[in-house]
């Protein structure tokens, strides 16, 4: 069981209220739609660390990248992979 995973963001989706403001989140070849209400500072082509669909901190590329790949290798993306089928 993941409790977070790191994606990226590939679009912001604007709203007047800033705690409702959601981003389209890429998880490796699986996108979804999360809050920003945590991270409002958070841009287009950042990596988030997202819990039970709120982005809950910005992370660098490299260890985004590192941290996707482990849990890959661990088979924690089965679930996450298997709700987009």
């Amino acid at each position: 069981m993941c409790l977070a995973i790191p994606g990226q963001i590939t679009e912001i989706l604007q709203h007047d209220d800033p705690l409702q403001t959601q981003a389209r989140v890429n998880f490796g070849g699986i996108t979804k739609t999360v809050s920003l209400a945590y991270v409002p500072e958070a841009r287009q082509g950042q990596y988030v660390i997202v819990h039970v669909g709120f982005a809950i901190s910005i992370v660098q590329e490299d260890e985004a990248v590192k941290v996707f790949e482990y849990l890959r290798q661990m088979g924690e993306l089965d679930e996450l992979e298997a709700e987009s089928a």
